[in-house]
C-alpha cells in the first residue's frame, strides 16, 4: 500500500468544459481525448473477474469519449460501506434545501456509538461534531458512529427518495451500521446488508459528481474533495500511483466493493462489486482485494494521464 499521497484535488474533474472563453480572452483549444483499447480492457477485467472465487460485476465509463464496459452491470449487490455515498450525497441535497446547514452540531451519545471503523467510537460521551465533521469522518474513515449520527438526522428514506429522484432506483440504505433493528426493509437488509446497488447505478451516481449534477457543481466538488481523501487504498488504489482519485470503499465478510473517479486524460469512472466471496479474511491480500488491485491498475494505464503543468518559477 502507498504512504501519504496527497495531490491538489482537481476539481475541473468537475463539469469542467473542453473550453472556455473568459471576457476578452480567447477560446482554449478543444481537447482532443485519446480512447483506450477497450476490447483489450475488457480480456483483462473479465479473465480477472472470472478466475475470481465469488461473484464480480463492474461498470468502467469513459465520461468524456462514452467509451463503456461492464460485467453484471444490471445486478444487484450488497454495498457494504460503499453506500454511505448516497447518504453523503442526501446530506448535501438537505444542506442544498437549507435544511441542514454543515453546521449544525450533533452529540455522540454512548447509546450512538458502534463498532467497526472509524474514530468517533472511542470519544467520550457527549462530544459534540458538526454535520461537515461527520460527513468527513464517514466518507475518509468510513466511520459507522458518524454514519448513523447523520442518518438520525436526515432518516433513512430520504436517501431513498434523493436516489430515486437520480434515477437510481436500486440504490438503498437499509438500516444504520451495526443496527439491523433500525432497518426500513428488513427482507432486503438480510439479504444485502447494510446497503444495495448495481455496478451501472452507483457508477452513475459518480458521474453525476462529476459532471456536478449530483446535488450542484459548489457541492459536488466538496463532496469529491472528500472523497479523494479516502485513506482506504487497498483495492482499486493499491497500485495507482501520482493521482489523486476520489473513491469509497465497503468491506464485510463476503463482500468487497469500490467506486472511484479516476482522472486520467480523460474522467472514467470505474464500479467493482463483489459478493459470495470464498475468501472471507480481513487483510490486504484477500482474494477479492487483490484482484481488484490488479483491475485498478489496469484500468488506470489504460488511458494516458493528463499532461503534469510545468512548475511556477
Amino acid at each position: 500500500m502507498s504512504g501519504v499521497r496527497r495531490l491538489p484535488l482537481l476539481l475541473a474533474l468537475v463539469a469542467a468544459p473542453a473550453c472556455a472563453t473568459g471576457q476578452g480572452a480567447p477560446a482554449a483549444a478543444p481537447v482532443s481525448f485519446v480512447r483506450a483499447d477497450t476490447a483489450a480492457l475488457h480480456r483483462t477485467l473479465d479473465s480477472l473477474a472470472g478466475a475470481h472465487r465469488g461473484v464480480v460485476g463492474y461498470t468502467v465509463h469513459d465520461l468524456d469519449t462514452g467509451e463503456r464496459l461492464e460485467r453484471r452491470g444490471d445486478e444487484t449487490f450488497p454495498t457494504a460501506s460503499l453506500i454511505k455515498v448516497p447518504v453523503l450525497v442526501t446530506v448535501f441535497d438537505l444542506v442544498e434545501q437549507k435544511k441542514l446547514a454543515l453546521d449544525d452540531p450533533l452529540t455522540v451519545l454512548k447509546i450512538d456509538k458502534v463498532p467497526g471503523s472509524g474514530q468517533l467510537q472511542f470519544l467520550h460521551d457527549n462530544a459534540t461534531v458538526t454535520v461537515r465533521d461527520a460527513a468527513w469522518l464517514m466518507i475518509t474513515l468510513s466511520d459507522n458512529t458518524a454514519t448513523n449520527l447523520l442518518l438520525d438526522r436526515i432518516i433513512i428514506r430520504r436517501v431513498w427518495d434523493k436516489m430515486e429522484k437520480l434515477g437510481l432506483p436500486h440504490t438503498k440504505v437499509h438500516s444504520k451500521t451495526f443496527l439491523r433493528n433500525s432497518s426500513v426493509a428488513m427482507d432486503s437488509s438480510v439479504k444485502y446488508g447494510l446497503g444495495v446497488t448495481t455496478p451501472n447505478e452507483m457508477a452513475r451516481l459518480f458521474a453525476l459528481l462529476a459532471d456536478g449534477r449530483a446535488v450542484s457543481a459548489t457541492a459536488d466538488s466538496t463532496m469529491l474533495d472528500m472523497l479523494a481523501h479516502n485513506e482506504d487504498y487497498s483495492k482499486l488504489q493499491r497500485y495507482v500511483e501520482g493521482l489523486d482519485v476520489p473513491h469509497k470503499t465497503g468491506d464485510t465478510d463476503q463482500v468487497r466493493t469500490e467506486c472511484a473517479l479516476f482522472p486520467l486524460q480523460s474522467r472514467v469512472v470505474a464500479c467493482v462489486l463483489t459478493k459470495e466471496n470464498e475468501d472471507k479474511r480481513y487483510m490486504i491480500d484477500n482474494e477479492a482485494q487483490a484482484m481488484m488491485a490488479r483491475m485498478g491498475d489496469a484500468i488506470a494505464r489504460a488511458w494516458p494521464r493528463r499532461p503534469v503543468p510545468p512548475a511556477a518559477p
